[in-house]
Order: C-alpha cells, then structure tokens, then sequence
C-alpha cells in the first residue's frame, strides 16, 4: 500500500474528502519526521514506537572491488511495533500457516 492508497483507505473509513484526508495524513507524518528529528520519540499505543537511534562508525567492505571502506557514525530512524500491532500480524502468519 502506497501513500495515495492510505489516504484512499483513511477518507472512506473516516467519511472525509481524499484532500482533508491527504492533509492530515501530511500532518502527523511531519510531525512524526519533526519530533523524532529532535531525538524524541513518538508512541502511538498499540502500534508502535518511532524514534531516532545512533549507529556506531564500523568498517565495510565493497562487495565489488573488496576494499574495506570507513562507515562514519550516524544518527537513523527506528520503530518498534506494539504489541497489538504484533499479535495482530502473528494471529495473521497463524492462520495462514493452518491452512
């Protein structure tokens, strides 16, 4: 599923127009991208957790010419699934494995 078809899904479940839909979704997602930016996280209860994380510097290698290269240190985004998210796409994998 793809932005455009989450704003599809998010205007008929909610009864608004795709354009209200499309904004608000434009919104928290910004919000979302501003707060974990900052280093603080964002919780949503029972689907899950963004924050931001730092990745150590570590050494690579290129898998084309095999010269080890230097991975500078960096700062990533992260989620952590909640729980009901969790238990929902597991009763999923379940259910397909019964059949």
């Amino acid at each position: 599923m793809n932005k455009s078809e989450l704003v599809e899904v998010a205007a008929k479940e909610a009864g608004i127009t795709k354009a209200a839909a499309d904004k608000a979704l434009s919104a928290i997602i910004g919000a979302v991208v501003k707060t974990v930016t900052k280093g603080e996280s964002v919780t949503l209860v029972g689907f899950g957790t963004f924050k931001s994380a730092k990745r150590a510097a570590r050494t690579g290698k290129n898998p084309k010419t095999g010269a080890t290269l230097k991975i500078p240190a960096t700062t990533v985004p992260k989620f952590s699934a909640g729980t009901a998210f969790k238990a929902a796409v597991a009763a999923k994998k379940a259910a397909a494995k019964k059949k």
